[in-house]
Parts: C-alpha cells; sequence; structure tokens
C-alpha cells in the first residue's frame, strides 16, 4: 500500500521538474538564440515478486511479477533547431542560420565561451562585444599583406576608433575591349599627324610621326576612308599617278601623195595596237594626209591614251604631235610609239607620263624615274614627292631642284604644294587614276581618296592640292592610378591597327602615356610609353608589349612604381579581343587608392567586417570565427545566452562561416528563441494532467488505508 503512495510522489515530484523546464521555456520565447530544453521521464526500478520461469514439460512457461516503484525526471535535453531569422535595422547584428555558434571572451582570449545570440556592438575602445561585455574572437587583417588569414590563431576583434587606411599605389591596371576588325568601323582618326613645329628641313624615308619619331606603322592596307570603309588594299593594287602632261612632237614633216599611217602603240600590258589608214592618193597635200593620220589616231585615244593633233610651221610644214594626260582610267598611260613604215611622220619613241604607284606589305618605296612600291603612308608620300621632284627642267642634269613639297596634314590628308622659287620648278598637272591589269583588281575606294588631289598647280601658287582623308582604326581607354601619396595620375591606353596577316591575325600599335611631369620611360617622351598587341585570326589575344612600365610621379612620390597591365591571357577570350563588332572598352579596374576614412561597416556571408571609408574603397577588416561541436547537447548554459565546453561536448571545431558544415551569417538579422509557444503550452496541459494524477494516486491510497484502519474498529 506504501508503494503506491511513493509512486505517486515520485509522478508528483518528476511532474513538477518538467514544470519547471517548460516553464524556463515559456519564459525565454523572446530569448535571442534561445534553444528550448525537454524533461525526459524514466520509470524507477521495479520490486520483482516472481521471476519468470521457463516452459517444463506440459506446463508453460510464466513472466516475472513485477511492481514498479514510481517515474523520475532522468535527464535533459536541448534542443538545438533552428530558430527564425528576423531582420534588424543595426548592422552589426548577425544570425546563424545552419550548425554553429559565435566565440566570445571574457578575459582577452583565455577562455572561450560560446554563444547564439548575435547581438554585437562596438564599445568606446572599438572591441567587438556582445551584451555581456564578452569581445568576440576572430581575425583580423594583416596590415603589411591586406588580408585577413582565418588560418592564423583567433583573437579579439578589435577596430580602433577612427581608422584611416593609407594610400596604395597602383600595382595593375586591367582591360578588357574589343578592337573592330571588320571592315566597317565608327572609331577612327587621322593616319598621321603633323609634327609641332617647323617641319624637318629634308624629309626623307622613312617620314616621322608627332613627336619627331620615325613612323614604324601607318599599313595602308589596313586603313579607311572619311567614313570609315576599309580600303583592304591587295598586294599590287594602286594608282597611276603623273605630275605632267607629256608631249611627243614630231620632227619630220608629213609629206604628201599616196602615202599612209601605219603606226603601233604599245599599251602598258605589253600588248600592241596598230592603226593603219587608206585612201592615199597622189594628189593629196600634206595637210590631207596629217589630218586622216590624226584622225586615226585620235579613234583609238580610248585604248591608246594618246591624243594627235596637228601642228603647222612656216613653209608650211606639217608635223603630227601626240599628247598624254593619263586622264583615262582605261586607257594606256604612257606614250609608247612605232612608226612601222617611216614615212607617217610620226615619232618613234617612248615617252612616260605616268608611273604606277603599288601597294606591296613587304617592300618599301621606290626611288624616282620607275613604278614604285609602298607599304605604309609615309612610303607613299616619300614616293609621290621624289618623283614631283625628280623633273630636270633646266637641264643642268641636277634634281631635285624644285619647291614642290608632298606633305600628310593632321587631317590624314596627302597635300601638295608649289610655292615656286627654285630652278627646276614647273606647273604641275596632277592627274591619278585607278590601277587595274590582268590579275589585278581597281580598288576603287583607295583610287577615290587619292583622285581628290587631282588639280593643276602653276609654279608660285598658293593654292594647294588636298586627297581625302586616310584612317586608321582607333580605340582608347583611360584610368586613374595613383601613386604613393594616393595623387592621381591619368593613365591613357590608345590602340591603332596597323597591320593584317592573313595565316595570323592582326597587330595594332599600342602606345601608353601619363600626363607631365610624371614619366614612364627612360627615353624622350619621358611620359608615353609604345608597344603593340596582337590577335590570332580567331580573335583571342595573341600577345601584347609592354606588359607593364615603371611609373614615376615627380611629386614626390616613390619612384619606379611598377605597374603592371593585364590584357588577358594568351589564346583566350577573357580579356582584349578583335571581333568583327565596335571597339568598346567592357571593363577596365586598378588597384589602388588614395587614403580614407573609416565611414561604415557592414558584415557578409562569411562573417567578414567590411570597412567602407571615405576614399571609396571597401575592404575586409576582420573576420568573425565559428565554432562547433560534435554533440551541442553537451555544452553546458551559463546564463547570459552563454554556453561553456564540456567533457560530453567534444572540443571546438574553429573555422569560418559556411564551411565544414558550419552555417552561414546574415547581418542586420537576429536569431529568434525555437520555443515554440503553441507547443509549450500544450506541454503545460499534459504536465498539469499528469501532476493531477499523481495527486489522485495519493488521495486513493490514503482512503485505502483509512479502510484498512477502520477494519480494527
Amino acid at each position: 500500500m506504501l508503494k503506491s503512495l511513493f509512486s505517486g510522489v515520485s509522478g508528483l515530484q518528476s511532474h513538477q521538474v518538467a514544470m519547471d523546464v517548460e516553464s524556463n521555456n515559456i519564459a525565454n520565447v523572446n530569448t535571442t538564440g534561445f534553444k528550448y530544453s525537454r524533461a525526459n521521464f524514466s520509470d524507477l526500478l521495479a520490486q520483482t515478486k516472481a521471476i519468470a520461469t521457463a516452459p517444463q514439460g506440459q506446463l508453460g512457461g510464466k513472466n516475472p511479477v513485477q511492481v514498479g516503484l514510481g517515474s523520475s525526471a532522468s535527464s535533459m535535453t536541448r534542443i538545438f533547431s533552428q530558430g527564425s531569422v528576423q531582420n534588424s535595422d543595426k548592422n552589426t547584428d548577425v544570425a546563424i542560420q545552419g550548425d554553429g555558434f559565435f566565440i566570445i571572451s571574457p578575459d582577452g582570449g583565455n577562455t572561450y565561451k560560446y554563444t547564439r545570440a548575435g547581438d554585437f556592438k562596438f564599445d568606446a575602445g572599438g572591441n567587438f562585444v556582445d551584451n555581456n561585455g564578452f569581445i568576440a574572437q576572430g581575425w583580423l587583417r594583416d596590415p603589411v599583406s591586406g588580408k585577413v588569414d582565418s588560418t592564423a590563431p583567433i583573437t579579439d576583434i578589435n577596430i580602433p576608433p577612427g581608422l584611416t587606411t593609407p594610400a596604395s599605389p597602383t600595382q595593375e591596371v586591367v582591360l578588357k575591349a574589343n578592337l573592330n576588325s571588320g571592315s566597317q568601323i565608327e572609331s577612327f582618326s587621322p593616319a598621321y599627324q603633323v609634327p609641332a613645329g617647323p617641319p624637318p628641313a629634308a624629309p626623307t624615308p622613312p617620314a616621322i610621326d608627332e613627336n619627331g619619331n620615325p613612323i614604324a606603322s601607318g599599313d595602308v592596307g589596313v586603313m579607311f576612308n572619311e567614313t570609315g570603309e576599309a580600303f583592304s588594299l591587295q598586294k599590287d593594287q594602286g594608282i597611276w599617278a603623273s605630275f605632267q602632261n607629256t608631249a611627243l612632237n614630231g620632227t619630220t614633216a608629213v609629206s604628201g601623195g599616196a602615202g599612209e599611217l601605219d603606226v603601233t602603240f604599245t599599251l602598258d600590258d605589253g600588248s600592241t595596237k596598230n592603226i593603219t589608214t587608206t585612201g592615199g592618193a597622189a594628189g593629196n597635200t600634206a595637210a590631207d594626209n596629217a589630218n586622216r593620220y590624226v584622225s586615226a589616231i585620235n579613234a583609238q585615244s580610248a585604248v591608246t591614251g594618246v591624243s594627235a593633233s596637228v601642228r603647222v610651221t612656216a613653209g608650211p610644214n606639217y608635223y603630227i604631235d601626240l599628247l598624254n594626260t593619263n586622264s583615262n582610267a582605261s586607257a594606256s598611260h604612257n606614250i609608247n610609239f612605232t612608226d612601222n613604215n617611216g614615212n607617217s611622220g610620226v615619232p618613234s619613241a617612248t615617252v612616260t607620263t605616268a608611273y604606277r604607284y603599288q601597294y606591296d606589305p613587304n617592300s618599301s618605296a621606290t626611288a624616282a624615274g620607275s613604278d614604285k612600291k609602298f607599304t605604309t603612308l609615309a612610303d607613299l608620300r616619300y614616293a609621290l614627292e621624289q618623283e614631283a621632284q625628280a623633273v630636270d627642267t633646266d637641264g643642268d642634269g641636277v634634281t631635285p631642284e624644285s619647291n614642290i613639297t608632298v606633305s600628310i596634314n593632321d587631317q590624314g590628308k596627302f597635300v601638295i604644294t608649289n610655292p615656286g622659287g627654285a630652278d627646276d620648278d614647273y606647273d604641275i598637272s596632277l592627274n591619278i587614276t585607278g590601277l587595274s591589269a590582268a590579275g589585278i583588281s581597281e580598288n576603287e575606294r583607295f583610287t577615290r581618296n587619292m583622285q581628290a588631289l587631282n588639280s593643276v598647280l602653276p609654279a608660285g601658287t598658293t593654292g594647294k592640292a588636298f586627297s581625302q582623308s586616310f584612317n586608321a582604326a582607333t580605340h582608347s581607354s583611360s584610368i586613374d592610378i595613383f601613386d604613393s601619396l594616393g595623387s592621381k595620375h591619368t593613365l591613357r591606353m590608345e590602340f591603332r591597327k596597323v597591320a593584317v596577316d592573313t595565316s595570323t591575325g592582326s597587330t595594332w600599335a599600342m602606345k601608353v602615356s601619363v600626363p607631365s611631369p610624371a614619366t614612364i620611360d627612360t627615353v624622350a617622351p619621358f611620359n608615353e610609353k609604345t608597344g603593340s598587341i596582337r590577335f590570332n585570326n580567331d580573335g583571342s589575344l595573341a600577345t601584347y608589349n609592354p606588359p607593364n612600365v615603371s611609373f614615376s610621379g615627380n611629386n614626390g612620390s616613390a619612384p619606379d612604381q611598377q605597374v603592371s597591365l593585364s590584357f588577358g591571357t594568351a589564346n583566350k577570350f577573357d580579356g582584349m579581343t578583335s571581333f568583327d563588332s565596335r571597339s568598346s572598352t567592357s571593363g577596365i579596374s586598378q588597384d589602388g587608392y588614395t587614403g580614407g576614412d573609416l565611414v561604415g561597416i557592414r558584415i557578409d556571408q562569411s562573417g567578414t567586417l567590411v570597412g567602407s571609408f571615405s576614399n571609396g574603397r571597401s575592404f575586409g577588416l576582420a573576420q568573425i570565427a565559428m565554432a562547433k561541436f560534435t554533440n551541442n547537447e553537451g555544452l553546458s548554459t551559463e546564463g547570459g545566452n552563454v554556453y561553456i565546453q564540456t567533457a560530453n561536448s567534444g572540443d571546438p571545431i574553429i573555422g569560418t562561416a559556411a564551411t565544414s558544415g558550419r552555417g552561414f551569417i546574415q547581418s542586420a538579422a537576429l536569431e529568434a528563441s525555437n520555443v515554440d509557444l503553441s507547443r509549450a503550452l500544450t506541454q503545460l496541459i499534459i504536465i498539469q494532467r499528469g501532476f493531477q494524477a499523481n495527486g489522485k494516486t495519493i488521495t486513493t491510497s490514503d482512503q485505502l488505508l483509512q479502510t484498512l484502519i477502520g477494519l480494527k474498529q
């Protein structure tokens, strides 16, 4: 009978403990990071009245007869389920989404405690502390490397008030851009610029650029006209050019009678054109025959390019003069004449009217008095000027003795002047026509550009003849870089297309420059450095040079600052490219910055405290450490949302958030208590009913005892 009383008492005690646990859960329903607990019941040792027996013969086995002695609250289980994450307006609030604990220390890292409550703040000393004043542990930024090393031992997180960052000189400039490889471009500039100051006294090839340096580029084959259309010159394409109309004057008078014309013109391509007449009669006068011959020659001018005329002298005597003006693109451009019967009065001779100027990517300009080859615009300018000055008008056998000049202005146009004042000056009658021959088609765009020069310039005139402009595909990008003092300097990168190889790809000249007095080169001009960049025929980057520049600000900052130029990886498309699309810069960056003051801090998902500075830079100042345990339930609570390690929790495994099973960190948020109030209140009802039922056990046993005592009466 007494056993039932004690069973009821143990039941009351067990349910009281459960009530205490559940009351604590409900009390912490709004405690940040709180994890609720559960009371675990177990029965007490039972009293055995009869042991179990095995079956024997025809008698079956019997089960043991045992009477339980009540219950006890044998253990408590803390439930570490995820609490809901609630956003806050405080950027130093942090919540853990997943497993893990923040590490805090009350004594500078000698002992560690652990918490899920991320209500952190900075104290007056810049320490990152919780509401207990315990300092959060983690890793600090290395001032030398500028990185946060999460493999180092953890320490107090401290960010000094009024933190400033010194200037960091630029070490790398990264450029990602496309340089248009197409035949129609939008970004171009004149292919040549006039040097500053007076022109050189006697320019000779190669010509000089705007800085007085020899031109190393300027391939006409990759140039463009005024509307951005590519000339796309192929080998041997070009023009015919003449500076004078050439005449071949007859020296033998035409005779009368029954004579006939029988002459042969040898054309530029080596073929011949025979011209004959009929109708000669004994009664023909010399004038009759001269007029017949001239008519026959002029009837073929569209083929020979030669026109004939009758010259009458005293006597009268009749002579036939021939003229070629190089004005008919489809006709022959020189006089090459043979009188087959010797009695026409037409002279047999060869007179050069025009020379060929043909593009050859592997040849330079040819001297005066022959057909010309050119590669660059400078070659063509030189060839034209040498031919213009090759005329010996005074017959002294000395050339050049004229003031005729051919130059290229800052608009990329050829300019021809004839100021006079020299022995061999003459009136220029400039004619340029397209060149076509067997296997060579006329390049109409190039011809049209050059034909704008066609004009008459008398010696001594102030007039000038201009071609249309020649342009190069260009693109430029610029970015501010920083020296060791934090001063800004504009680094400009200019690209100009200079060559195309059908088997390998294209080449662009590159010029890197900075404003004076800064320098990046050891030879004049000191504030710029030239190089090149080459692309494969699939548009990927092949190579470029220089890979870096040595920058000196010359303003008191550290000299010889090495700035790496990163344009991409060879044979890949991760940087500079050259596709048939508009030239454009898609990305440009550099890693330097000026000094700045700390203006704000935010925390990212890895727990890194990112500082924002007044110079616009942001970088990690520290990183919050996290710990995970093999057995979270083995931790012991100390109050104040703090846990400590025990023998059954295992050692802390410390690392960064979102790695090795540790959860990630959400900033400006707090983890709420994981107490489910509906579950807790329901549990209260269950505990209450259990307690009441155990009370009934005691009162019922008491009534039985009363009955038993009443038997004695």
